[in-house]
Protein backbone atom coordinates (compact mmCIF):
# COMPACT_ATOMS: atom_id res chain seq x y z
CA UNK A 1 0.00 0.00 0.00
CA UNK A 2 2.65 2.28 0.74
CA UNK A 3 4.69 2.10 -2.58
CA UNK A 4 1.42 4.64 -3.65
CA UNK A 5 2.54 7.54 -1.09
CA UNK A 6 4.54 9.75 -3.67
CA UNK A 7 7.06 12.62 -2.72
CA UNK A 8 4.87 15.81 -2.07
CA UNK A 9 7.37 18.26 -1.21
CA UNK A 10 9.28 20.39 -2.99
CA UNK A 11 7.40 20.50 -6.49
CA UNK A 12 6.16 23.17 -8.78
CA UNK A 13 3.13 23.52 -8.57
CA UNK A 14 2.63 22.71 -4.92
CA UNK A 15 1.12 19.40 -3.94
CA UNK A 16 -2.70 19.84 -3.70
CA UNK A 17 -5.25 18.96 -0.30
CA UNK A 18 -6.50 16.04 -2.51
CA UNK A 19 -2.61 14.58 -2.65
CA UNK A 20 -2.08 15.26 1.01
CA UNK A 21 -5.34 13.53 1.91
CA UNK A 22 -4.63 10.57 -0.51
CA UNK A 23 -1.23 10.02 0.93
CA UNK A 24 -2.39 10.53 4.39
CA UNK A 25 -5.06 7.73 3.97
CA UNK A 26 -2.87 5.16 2.55
CA UNK A 27 -0.37 5.84 5.52
CA UNK A 28 -3.17 5.09 7.91
CA UNK A 29 -4.19 2.08 6.18
CA UNK A 30 -0.55 1.09 6.19
CA UNK A 31 -0.07 0.98 9.75
CA UNK A 32 -3.59 0.14 11.12
CA UNK A 33 -3.77 -2.76 8.29
CA UNK A 34 -7.26 -1.51 7.27
CA UNK A 35 -8.72 -1.40 3.70
CA UNK A 36 -11.91 -1.75 4.64
CA UNK A 37 -12.09 0.44 8.17
CA UNK A 38 -15.15 -1.59 10.47
CA UNK A 39 -17.99 0.99 11.60
CA UNK A 40 -16.76 0.73 14.61
CA UNK A 41 -13.40 1.91 13.85
CA UNK A 42 -14.83 4.58 11.46
CA UNK A 43 -14.17 7.40 13.57
CA UNK A 44 -10.89 7.27 14.78
CA UNK A 45 -9.54 6.15 11.05
CA UNK A 46 -11.38 9.57 10.19
CA UNK A 47 -9.60 11.44 13.07
CA UNK A 48 -6.18 9.51 12.17
CA UNK A 49 -6.26 10.19 8.25
CA UNK A 50 -7.21 14.13 9.28
CA UNK A 51 -4.76 14.80 11.75
CA UNK A 52 -2.27 12.81 9.58
CA UNK A 53 -3.16 15.23 6.78
CA UNK A 54 -3.00 18.23 8.75
CA UNK A 55 0.28 17.55 10.32
CA UNK A 56 1.59 17.15 6.43
CA UNK A 57 -0.16 20.15 5.51
CA UNK A 58 1.93 21.48 8.52
CA UNK A 59 5.42 19.94 7.10
CA UNK A 60 4.91 20.66 3.26
CA UNK A 61 4.20 24.39 4.51
CA UNK A 62 7.22 25.06 6.53
CA UNK A 63 10.04 22.63 5.40
CA UNK A 64 12.84 24.57 3.95
CA UNK A 65 15.16 23.44 0.91
CA UNK A 66 17.63 25.44 -1.38
CA UNK A 67 16.88 23.04 -3.86
CA UNK A 68 15.14 23.92 -7.34
CA UNK A 69 11.64 22.74 -6.98
CA UNK A 70 10.76 19.59 -9.29
CA UNK A 71 8.57 19.91 -11.90
CA UNK A 72 5.98 17.12 -12.22
CA UNK A 73 5.75 16.61 -15.63
CA UNK A 74 9.19 15.55 -15.96
CA UNK A 75 9.46 13.32 -12.46
CA UNK A 76 6.16 11.65 -14.07
CA UNK A 77 7.91 10.75 -17.69
CA UNK A 78 10.93 9.72 -15.16
CA UNK A 79 8.48 7.64 -13.25
CA UNK A 80 6.58 5.96 -16.45
CA UNK A 81 10.28 5.62 -18.03
CA UNK A 82 11.88 3.94 -14.74
CA UNK A 83 8.58 1.36 -14.81
CA UNK A 84 8.77 0.74 -18.17
CA UNK A 85 12.31 -0.49 -18.33
CA UNK A 86 11.84 -2.61 -14.81
CA UNK A 87 8.59 -4.22 -15.83
CA UNK A 88 9.97 -4.44 -20.01
CA UNK A 89 6.82 -2.26 -21.64
CA UNK A 90 8.15 -0.15 -23.77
Amino acid sequence: MCRNIKTLFNFEPPATDDEIYAASLQYVRKITGFNKVSKVNEDAFNLAVEQVAIATQHLLKTAVTNAEPRNREIEAERARARSAKRFGVE
